[in-house]
């Protein structure tokens, strides 16, 4: 692939539509997801066809063909794919996030490195590089975990301290506060270590990389906070990624849960219970467990969307997202991806021990789940942060706000 894009007067084209592109990848999806499991990466066929959906650009600037999303839609986005895979869905919501960082850059060096139609930037969690600062750029040195989609990604970054020339001295902001940037490089620069083997999102290919003493321009550098470097200014691009991330693996476990659900109704009409005397969906216990499992997941998704759109709207409006935006993301998304679980839970037990078999789909999706909610966004302890600042306590970290 990887051909330069080509902008395209698409504005009316309904097939253009993010969510109708979307919805078209479902079958594809569903039906390749063990393939991906065994891939532990999503498989080429898959791959191509995110990419002739152009889903991984749906957050890039609108010069580089992207979409530049609003929060909702972005969440209306993930959740379709994850109806189809999990793992697809994973990947497609960490590359869009990680393509936000062609906002920061200059047009050139964004051109350079997002124009290919097949760019895919992936990263590892944290801050765990660093990177040196020489004439022209850095030498950044480093391993980071967790780079979800590498296995197709065509750029990787490294979250990484800035020292200055002397590779001893921190270099500060004014405000007395260490600086990081984010290093931008050929995926094929570094040292990959496949050590993605997991119970569930086996297609994500979460692998580690490293480099040592790799030469980076500064033009291929970012740092995601640093709101004075933008050369973007769509309103997505003032909230930070890491809460468009929230917005979007909240999405993904609904549907995980939506899928679980559809087909948990599927079954309920062929599944004739050991003992019993009607198929499952005659059932009074069945059908009142089925509509509150219903009613929960309605009730999230409608949370979702209602803070989606009220910070999305803060930050068009005004320019930047609010500490209260903020809590208010946090809130919904940790409570979103917690919930989300316990539906998709709930609707494997309702299944019974059809449940059990990998053919069925319902174990595969509690897998993803399960595994998804072990990611820093589901953390409960997020809910200590927002306590605080409910009761007008500081926040014990703003490391995720």
């Amino acid at each position: 692939m990887n051909t330069m894009i080509e902008l395209q007067d698409t504005a009316d084209d309904p097939a253009n539509d993010p969510i109708v592109r979307a919805q078209n990848l479902v079958a594809l999806l569903q039906e390749a997801g063990p393939a991906i499991d065994v891939n532990r990466g999503l498989t080429p066929d898959v791959v191509e066809a995110v990419h002739a959906a152009r889903m991984i650009r749906v957050m890039l600037p609108t010069y580089l063909g992207g979409d530049s999303l609003d929060l909702r839609r972005f969440a209306e986005v993930i959740e379709i794919i994850a109806t189809g895979d999990a793992s697809t869905a994973w990947c497609t919501c960490q590359g869009s996030g990680c393509a936000m960082s062609s906002a920061f850059l200059d047009p050139a060096a964004a051109k350079r490195l997002f124009g290919p139609a097949d760019a895919v930037l992936a990263w590892g969690a944290g801050v765990q590089g660093k990177a040196v600062a020489v004439e022209g750029g850095y030498l950044v040195t480093g391993k980071w975990q967790f780079a979800s989609g590498s296995r197709h990604a065509t750029l990787l970054g490294g979250h990484s301290w800035v020292f200055e020339a002397d590779g001893e001295t921190p270099r500060r902001h004014a405000n007395g506060k260490r600086a990081d940037r984010t290093a931008l490089f050929a995926r094929e620069k570094a040292t990959v270590h496949d050590v993605w083997n997991t119970l569930g999102l086996r297609g994500t290919g979460s692998d580690t990389f490293e480099v040592q003493d790799l030469f980076v321009p500064a033009d291929e550098t970012v740092d995601r906070a640093a709101q004075d470097e933008l050369t973007d200014f769509a309103p997505i691009y003032r909230i930070p990624s890491s809460l468009v991330y929230s917005i979007g693996f909240a999405a993904l476990q609904i549907g995980v849960a939506r899928a679980q659900l559809d087909n948990l109704r599927e079954l309920a009409t062929k599944k004739l219970p050991r003992g019993g005397k009607s198929v499952l969906c005659e059932s009074p216990v069945f059908q009142t467990q089925l509509a509150q499992l219903h009613g929960r997941l309605r009730a999230i998704r409608a949370y979702l969307h209602q803070v989606a759109e009220e910070t999305y709207g803060e930050a068009r409006d005004t320019g930047a997202l609010s500490l209260e935006g903020r809590i208010s993301i946090r809130l919904a998304a940790t409570h979103i991806i917690n919930e989300g679980v316990a539906i998709t839970t709930d609707g494997y037990r309702m299944a019974g021990a059809t449940a059990i078999f990998p053919e069925n789909k319902f174990e595969r999706r509690l897998r993803d789940a399960l595994t998804a909610s072990q990611q820093v966004q589901g953390r409960i302890d997020h809910f200590e942060t927002v306590g605080r600042h409910l009761l007008d306590l500081a926040p014990d970290s703003n490391m995720f706000l």
